[in-house]
């Protein structure tokens, strides 16, 4: 017997009607045989009501709908197919598309929506490829994709985003390309694309990043082609690139003047790279790639003297393909790079490649007739012991053995790096004719004091790195003369005291690292709130930190708190009161042994990531978790001393749970939360550690939750719901006990105990229900 589809069924319904052509709405067109409708450039305000509703494919491109309404498409359920570009939408309803269950493609290309809510896309549990190119978006909130699992394709390309906050792509278990192309992104968040684990190819080109997004782009382990091209970056430095599986990465028409020769050192498996187009004059053989077949140069002004024999030299004995041509010198001017031979590459006698390269351009540049009275070109200003080059804006003096800050670098320069001497002490206006400094190096330098003024004239300085030294303490004005100073580390001094005086001078301070201190309490009032109103990450990581005063932690810009490795013996609940957009906060590593109800209740609205590893956890309350709901994303409990764990049911926005590491006792106080294991497709492994015969099993798997008795649980927790019902302690513990003493009983009993009870059998039961 030959079985149909429901869909091949409903098919030969709708052929075997002859009335079905007259239910195609009046300015369509119906196609009964491939079951389409198209209702193209017809003006039409509203989704037709009387499209048929077995219709598979319906076109209404070129309309005029501008709003989704909810249900708008309740008539038509088994949809696989919808465009509606070109339809002046500017919002969709929540529960426009709640019917759609079968729609695989979705177009909202050309359209003029400005915001995706969380519900715009609820209903499309098959889709596989949606288009919101050439829109308006310039948000995207928290859980718009949760409902699209499936989905392969995300086209957002030609919008108006300028940042990528993080998990906003949420839900994505299936996506394989995501193009994010022709926006204006300058910044994307740490975890803009967690959970992306199937992403095998992002498009990032014609945006407005001007660093590469390093720790943003670790999180995607699966990506092997990256689109960045068109991205105004000017410097690639060492480890920028960390992505184990990318082969194929595009970084033409930047603005590139230098890069690392480590800065694709963790990107093993990267086979084609594109730099054409840039500012190159040199380039360093590239150290990492061991697969790197093509290296694209077209189009930088590569200068082929003896600076650039190595590179050549590495081509050659790696079998790298260099594609681009010389710019010069004039004797090789255009001359392709895979035809140069090293012997070609060479330096004047007696000149640096710098100096050769400046008279051989004032050579192409002066007529030959002044040639030769012209005046060599001065040598690059430069302190001594120390490299500048002009073309990139870069200085450096790195592990020189200085003990005072060199002075005569060039006024253009950018980036300056001085880690690794002596200087011990930094005092005012160490650093004259430094107003164009975007970035400062001053690790490993020894240093203990920096005098009031010292960074006075760096207007431009965005990133100071002043790790790795002797620092106590901070003088109030340490860091005046730099308002723009954006990123700041501080991490492995020896601060005794969180230096926010010093700090309150730095209104433009997003990232603060102070790692690896001595910072033992947080006792000032508003120590946050007088740092400015952009701070959105604070590290405090491996401190002395026992105490933290209520307000201390007060910020509205706060998003991420690290905690974790400090001496802290409770959730410091009362000082996030005042920190409404806190979205992760990592508090492992601390003495943390209970954690009490509404421990995390400020942070019910934000938080999305907790991490509680490691801290000597022995219990946590069944409300502990309390008013998260739908939003926390992430939860770590590894390596505590928990032995119940609380139902995580009301959690409904986890994607992360580890349980790890924790002798969990496998009795029936247990059930709730190994029937929430049951119902969640998460990647979950918890283990036993009691009883003892069941100790290193994993609770997914074991059978002893069988023998619990089911009516115990639901009358409990309605009990527990009715707010007219109060236990008090004893009367909780005892209920507790009772419990226990049950469950042992009913584990004991022989499996045909049941039937001593007085009444009919069992098998008479089932008859008469069977009746």
């Amino acid at each position: 017997m030959q079985i149909f589809s429901a869909e091949v069924v409903l098919l030969v319904l709708t052929l075997s009607l002859p009335v079905e052509a007259k239910k195609c709405p009046r300015a369509c067109s119906c196609d009964s045989t491939t079951l389409t409708t198209a209702c193209v450039g017809k003006n039409l305000t509203d989704v037709p009501p009387t499209v048929e509703e077995i219709t598979v494919k319906l076109d209404l491109r070129n309309n005029n709908l501008q709003v989704l309404s909810r249900g708008a498409f309740m008539h038509t359920p088994y949809l696989t197919y919808l465009n509606l570009q070109r339809c002046n939408i500017i919002e969709i309803k929540e529960g426009a598309f709640r019917t759609l269950g079968r729609v695989v493609s979705l177009n909202l290309a050309h359209n003029k929506i400005e915001i995706l809510y969380q519900e715009s896309f609820d209903g499309l549990s098959s889709l596989k490829e949606l288009r919101l190119d050439h829109n308006r978006i310039e948000e995207i909130q928290p859980g718009a994709f949760t409902q699209l699992g499936f989905l392969n394709t995300l086209a957002l390309t030609h919008n108006q985003l300028v940042y990528i906050p993080n998990m906003v792509f949420q839900g994505l278990q299936n996506i394989k390309f995501l193009r994010l192309s022709h926006n204006s992104l300058n910044n994307l968040a740490p975890e803009a694309f967690a959970g992306l684990f199937t992403l095998s190819r992002l498009d990032l080109d014609h945006n407005e990043l001007q660093f590469f997004p390093t720790q943003t782009m670790t999180r995607l382990r699966e990506v092997t082609r990256l689109h960045m091209n068109h991205n105004p970056m000017v410097y690639l430095g060492e480890d920028s690139v960390s992505m184990a599986k990318l082969t194929h990465l595009y970084l033409s028409h930047m603005s590139l003047q230098d890069l690392s020769d480590k800065a694709f050192s963790q990107a093993p498996l990267l086979s084609h790279l594109d730099l054409s187009h840039n500012h190159l004059r040199y380039l360093e053989p590239l150290s990492g790639p061991r697969e790197l077949t093509s290296l694209n140069l077209t189009g930088n002004p590569i200068y082929c003297n003896c600076y650039m024999s190595p590179l050549r030299q590495w081509a050659r004995v790696s079998g790298v393909k260099l594609l681009g041509a010389c710019s010069g010198p004039p004797h090789l001017s255009d001359e392709p790079l895979q035809a140069v031979s090293p012997q070609d590459l060479r330096c004047r006698r007696g000149k640096s490649p710098v100096e050769d390269d400046e008279e051989e351009e004032s050579t192409e540049r002066v007529p030959p007739t002044v040639t030769a009275t012209a005046k060599p070109k001065q040598k690059v200003k430069c302190p001594a012991n120390c490299e500048c080059d002009t073309e990139t804006q870069h200085a450096t003096c790195e592990g020189r053995g200085h003990t005072r800050i060199p002075r005569g670098f060039p006024a253009k320069t950018q980036l300056l790096d001085l880690h690794d001497n002596h200087f011990h002490y930094l005092p005012a206006n160490s650093f004259p004719g430094s107003s164009q400094l975007v970035s400062l190096h001053l690790q490993s330098c020894k240093i203990h004091e920096i005098e009031g003024g010292a960074l006075q004239g760096m207007k431009n300085l965005l990133y100071l790195y002043l790790s790795d030294n002797d620092l106590v303490s901070l003088d109030p004005k340490a860091f005046a003369g730099a308002p723009k100073l954006t990123y700041l580390h501080l991490e492995r001094n020896k601060l005794a005291q969180f230096p926010g005086s010093a700090l309150s001078l730095l209104p433009s301070l997003i990232v603060l690292h102070l790692e690896q201190n001595a910072i033992s309490k947080l006792e000032t009032s508003g120590l946050l709130s007088s740092l400015g109103s952009k701070l959105t990450e604070l590290y405090l990581s491996n401190n002395n930190l026992t105490y933290i005063a209520k307000g201390a932690l007060d910020s509205d810009s706060l998003s991420t708190l690290h905690l974790d490795s400090n001496q802290l013996t409770e959730v410091p609940t009362h000082a996030l009161v005042e920190t409404p957009n806190l979205q992760e906060l990592n508090l492992s590593g601390n003495s943390v042994h209970w954690v009490g109800p509404n421990a995390f209740q400020p942070l019910s609205k934000s938080l999305k990531r907790l991490y509680m590893d490691h801290m000597g956890m022995e219990k946590i309350s069944k409300d502990a978790l309390l008013g998260l709901g739908s939003e926390l994303r992430t939860l770590t409990v590894r390596g505590n001393q928990l032995e119940e764990f609380p139902d995580l049911s009301s959690l409904t926005g986890l994607e992360t749970v580890d349980l790890q590491d924790n002798p969990l006792r496998c009795d029936c106080f247990l059930l709730p939360l190994r029937r929430w294991m049951e119902n969640v497709s998460l990647e979950l492994t918890a283990t036993c550690g009691h009883p003892p015969e069941l100790r290193g099993q994993k609770v997914q798997g074991i059978h002893v939750f069988k023998s619990c008795p089911e009516n115990i649980f639901p009358q409990e927790k309605k009990s527990a719901a009715d707010p007219k019902v109060k236990k008090s302690k004893a009367d909780s513990l005892k209920s507790r006990k009772i419990k226990a003493q049950t469950t042992a009983k009913v584990a004991k009993l022989p499996r045909k105990q049941p039937q001593r009870k007085p009444g009919p059998p069992k098998v008479t039961k089932k008859k008469k229900i069977l009746k």
